[in-house]
């Protein structure tokens, strides 16, 4: 009897020792869960905005390094963080001496973010041209030289995976608290991959009646921020630098989190086949690779065209004025090969008897010795002019020549139909965070056999890529919902605002508009959802903070990552480039004007666009505040801090 009682305590211990661990499970899994809802309610781009959401993630974004820092028990002034994917972890790391850093996955906490943070003695870190390069990698660019960025930004290329980190590190201060294992084997449900992609309250409806409902959903609608006169709903007009998400798609997210790894392999293989047939590139002809972000699948590109090259060949890749730092400097970096920039007007429209001019000479007429363009590289679409150029029509002079197209759809894939196969498009790259699904997936799409890497190079790629499911899961749910609205839809939407922005800007006195100004001007349907002035008088960091001060309002001010086409269109010859570049060489924090942008999403209404009018309207006529706005800044600040402390609440210090 007594041996049957003493085994009936130990069951019943045991139970009880279960019971509890899983009672802590589901406390540390809920608190996850609410601090990442909360950093999506205000969620935007990190460090170049000037709008309230822009501040608050920043400020998220920075903490995340402060925690890792913690956790490793190191003097922040002597060591950095540097986030990146399992496959520029490895990348660096190979370039860092033995013991100058310590790393810790998001594996290592059970979690599927795809995270590897860095902690790397300041003094180590290499210098010279980054490992990879792109937006947030410099300060100044010119066509023939760089300034870059300090660290950590210098070895961060593109926008990173912002909410994946935020929850890294609420999770990592979680298991500080809680136990390494606290994440664990969380307990999944009964749900396969189709329903989490395809299942919501929302699968009844397309068309505008889903685009209506699921504005309803936008995490952060109607949220209010802190203005001179008070509080305001915060309205979002910088979606060109980042989207926010909807409640269906962080729902796909969090569930794909606790999903076992069969199921996730599953959401993978399924998202990819999304992908496909979303932008018109057949898997028979097409591979579909993951990446973080447009940046990194750019260098993935940049580096398989690389490895193609003969040690006698004198390959030249033709660029254009248009572009992003993401889609100019991999090109530019690929040893041995040459760089040529083709023109574009005033619009945003590049001149096609240049660029066949261009191919001619150098592939046929063989002009310039055995030089020999191999590859165009193009934006889709501009991120500073707004502007679709016609992609089948450049590919067939692309094709009649014997090179490649390569697009960065980056500012294309989320506001109008893509059709790679038809358009005869060779290679194209894309964000997920532009697309509404904010959480760390690009994807790279490559004709079959245009990749060139060996197959331990392909399979750590792909690996890497795919370790973030639910950034890929997001993109396919995001994917699918923007397919049921309907691309033409979106573009009609899109264009009623544009033409409302355009018509209202057009009455505002000292003010200047760049690119496609008129709405009845036949180059109008080629115009996307973003808009670039100048208030004469002003520089345009005060216009995008009074914006935000005054309306609560969030625009972006400076070069754009786009800093040839900038100087380009407000005129900085090359004395003042030359001026320039010395000012920041001196002045490291010296920061330079630019212009002011607009950039509109599918959350965005009439009524933003009328009370963003108003708000200018009174910037540009100089009227002042009534309130002090340093005292306001202060309050701007205070809110930041609010924001930010309501996500790493109860942070528990190492």
């Amino acid at each position: 009897m007594q041996k049957s009682e003493s085994g009936k305590e130990s069951v019943v211990h045991e139970a009880d020792k279960s019971t509890a661990i899983n009672l802590l499970k589901k406390e540390a899994l809920e608190e996850l869960k609410r601090a990442v809802y909360e950093s999506l309610v205000t969620y935007s781009n990190v460090h170049r905005g000037t709008g309230h959401y822009s501040m608050v993630t920043t400020h998220l974004y920075e903490q995340a390094r402060e925690i890792v820092i913690d956790f490793f028990n190191l003097d922040k002034k002597k060591y950095t963080v540097i986030f990146c994917t399992p496959w520029r972890a490895e990348i660096l790391k190979a370039q860092l001496r033995p013991g100058s850093f310590l790393s810790i996955s998001s594996n290592d906490i059970n979690l599927p973010l795809g995270i590897r943070a860095l902690a790397v003695a300041r003094k180590a870190l290499p210098r010279g041209i980054p490992f990879q390069t792109g937006g947030g990698t410099t300060r100044l660019v010119s066509p023939g030289w760089v300034i870059w960025a300090g660290p950590p930004e210098r070895f961060e290329a593109g926008t990173p995976a912002i909410i994946n980190v935020i929850a890294f590190a609420r999770a990592l201060s979680l298991t500080m608290q809680y136990g390494n294992d606290i994440f664990r084997d969380p307990e999944p449900g009964n749900l396969n991959a189709d329903m989490i992609l395809y299942n919501d309250e929302l699968e009844g409806y397309s068309g505008q009646t889903l685009l209506d409902e699921l504005r309803r959903t936008l995490l952060g609608r109607g949220f209010l921020v802190p203005a001179v006169d008070g509080s305001r709903p915060y309205i979002n007009l910088d979606n060109g630098a980042s989207t926010p998400t909807f409640t269906p798609v962080w729902n796909t997210v969090w569930q794909t989190w606790c999903q076992p790894s069969q199921v996730r392999q599953s959401i993978i293989q399924e998202v990819r086949s999304l992908c496909s047939e979303y932008l018109g590139a057949p898997p028979t002809d097409y591979d579909v690779i993951f990446t973080s972000n447009t940046t990194e699948a750019i260098n993935m590109a940049a580096l398989s065209l690389g490895n193609e090259f003969r040690a006698d060949s004198e390959p030249v890749v033709i660029n254009t004025i248009l572009e992003h730092t993401s889609n100019d400097l991999p090109w530019r970096n690929i040893p041995g090969c040459s760089l040529i920039r083709l023109n574009a007007d005033n619009e945003g429209i590049v001149d096609l008897m240049e660029l066949e001019s261009l191919l001619a000479e150098y592939n046929l007429e063989n002009k310039h010795g055995k030089k020999r363009i191999k590859l165009l590289a193009m934006t889709g679409a501009s991120n500073v002019l707004g502007v679709f150029n016609d992609l089948a029509e450049i590919s067939k002079i692309v094709h009649k020549y014997g090179a490649r197209l390569f697009i960065d759809g980056a500012q294309m894939v989320a506001h109008r139909k893509v059709e790679i196969a038809q358009w005869g498009i060779d290679y194209l790259a894309f964000s997920a965070h532009k697309a509404y699904a904010p959480f760390g997936t690009g994807v790279l799409v490559a004709g079959k056999g245009f990749l060139s890497f060996s197959a331990a190079e392909y399979a750590q790629i792909r690996s890497s890529g795919e370790e973030n499911v639910g950034g890929i899961a997001a993109l396919g749910k995001m994917l699918a919902l923007l397919k049921r609205i309907g691309l033409d839809l979106i573009r009609e939407e899109e264009q009623v605002l544009t033409r409302r922005a355009l018509d209202g800007l057009s009455k505002i006195d000292g003010l200047r508009l760049y690119g496609i100004k008129d709405p009845d001007s036949p180059g109008f349907a080629r115009k996307g959802g973003v808009i670039v002035f100048i208030v004469k008088g002003m520089l345009s960091p005060r216009v995008a903070r009074e914006l935000a001060e005054r309306g609560g309002i969030g625009v972006r001010s400076g070069c754009h990552c786009a800093h040839i086409l900038v100087k380009h269109l407000v005129g900085v010859g090359p004395f003042l480039e030359k001026f320039q570049k010395f000012m920041a060489t001196m002045i490291p924090v010296i920061s330079f004007p630019g212009i002011v942008r607009i950039s509109l999403g599918i959350e965005n209404t009439k009524e933003d666009i009328d009370t963003f009018l108003s708000v200018l309207s009174k910037i540009a006529a100089k009227k002042q505040p009534d309130h002090s706005l340093k005292s306001f800044r202060r309050e701007m600040n205070n809110f930041v801090r609010a924001a930010s402390e309501n996500v790493y609440k109860n942070q528990l210090k190492k």
